[in-house]
């Protein structure tokens, strides 16, 4: 396998929705239906996973494997070489489609013999590449190596009625989908994918190109912005109160069984989200808590791509900021938005961003930024939301350094 793959090389099919099927032609609609039979027919009610395709003539060749195989391979290689593991992940890391060469070598490695499926259409001519990939990654599983995620939690959920919760989870859920319609109305490219929690949600972008990153953090703002409008505005709990996380790192995504069907979007699980998870556990209500990363970011000069650290990451999304201004959000309109990491004033005079080291129940350490942002309305007082450094009273952390 080629080792040299990176996210940002893959170009995410579409998520293959009712609202996007019935965009389809009948002709694309029949295709798809008799691709998802033989599929789901293959994924035995979740017991396999359709690892690998490649067109044959009028079919194709499919790599079906059980399930359980992969979390076979994760236990042997705890502890030892990775270089299994790091197989499985460069083969489900992009496209479950592949060459025919690719696909033989997958299915050589995996020691299951190729299943192929008879159609009446020619895939990749009669139905599009990516729609057929996307019909396939409905019974796969995908890793993403340095992707962002969001992670929202309303503060005190189990105190609240259970009617309550439904309000405030509703709220929260609207509040998501009004900023991605804002995002997709400015043009910004973003793939919004979410799965709950219980008590807030984690969302992502199923979008991996370069500018992916910075777009989610873009919002999680408008998100955080059309909540605390709409908490300004709301009566009692009915809006909830957020505490919020941001970090990048590797992950799953998957698609779990609903009744006899996989379920149409998308779960993921990983250290990103044990991060976030570890994260807001520790974050006061309020808060806004990013984690310390590395990603890859496009020189703006030379169009070089070169990993950034978490700082310089928040600086670039500071920079397009202005793609933001003038949203109506909540029924207001938003003047501009304002993010930063917080710090203190040195004595050589520059300003140092503070990180700081928690301690978990488990003892793992973690790093962190405090971060602010805040929100500026036309005929309304500002949003101010997270907290300046000072007023991290109950913050609980093993240490601190600037950065």
């Amino acid at each position: 396998m080629d080792d040299t793959y990176s996210d940002t090389d893959f170009v995410s099919p579409p998520v293959l929705d009712q609202t996007r099927l019935e965009q389809l032609s009948e002709a694309n609609r029949e295709h798809v239906g008799e691709l998802d039979a033989e599929l789901h027919r293959l994924w035995g009610l979740g017991r396999n996973i359709i690892l690998a395709w490649t067109p044959a003539g009028k079919g194709v060749r499919v790599l079906v494997i059980p399930h359980y195989i992969l979390g076979e391979m994760a236990a042997r290689t705890k502890g030892e070489s990775p270089d299994s593991l790091q197989f499985v992940d460069e083969v489900i890391a992009g496209h479950t489609l592949t060459d025919e060469e690719g696909f033989d070598t997958i299915a050589k490695y995996f020691g299951y013999e190729p299943r192929l499926i008879e159609l009446g259409f020619t895939p990749c001519i009669d139905l599009r590449a990516d729609l057929v990939e996307a019909v396939v990654r409905r019974y796969s599983i995908s890793y993403i190596r340095n992707g962002a995620v969001a992670l929202f939690d309303i503060v005190g959920f189990s105190l609240y009625s259970p009617l309550e919760q439904v309000t405030q989870l509703n709220s929260l859920a609207y509040s998501v989908n009004a900023s991605f319609s804002k995002m997709l109305a400015k043009d910004l490219d973003i793939q919004f994918a979410r799965s709950t929690t219980g008590d807030g949600f984690y969302i992502w972008n199923r979008d991996r190109s370069i500018e992916s990153n910075v777009n989610l953090y873009h919002l999680m703002h408008l998100v955080l912005a059309d909540n605390a409008i709409a908490r300004s505005k709301g009566k009692a709990n009915t809006t909830p109160r957020l505490r919020s996380c941001f970090h990048v790192g590797p992950h799953y995504e998957f698609f779990q069984s609903e009744g006899l069907s996989p379920t149409v979007y998308s779960y993921i699980v990983g250290d990103v989200t044990i991060e976030l998870a570890r994260m807001i556990d520790q974050a006061l209500p309020g808060q806004i808590l990013v984690g310390d990363f590395h990603v890859d970011m496009r020189e703006a000069d030379t169009g070089e791509i070169k990993p950034i650290g978490t700082p310089e990451f928040i600086e670039r999304t500071r920079q397009s900021l202005s793609n933001l201004e003038g949203m109506v959000l909540s029924g207001e309109n938003v003047e501009s938005i304002q993010c930063y990491l917080t710090g203190d004033r040195l004595d050589s005079g520059k300003f140092g961003i503070k990180r700081y080291i928690l301690r978990d129940k488990h003892g793992l350490r973690r790093k962190v930024y405090n971060a602010k942002v805040n929100i500026y309305r036309s005929g309304g007082s500002p949003i101010y939301l997270g907290f300046q450094s000072n007023d991290l009273n109950g913050f609980v952390y093993e240490s601190e350094e600037y950065v």
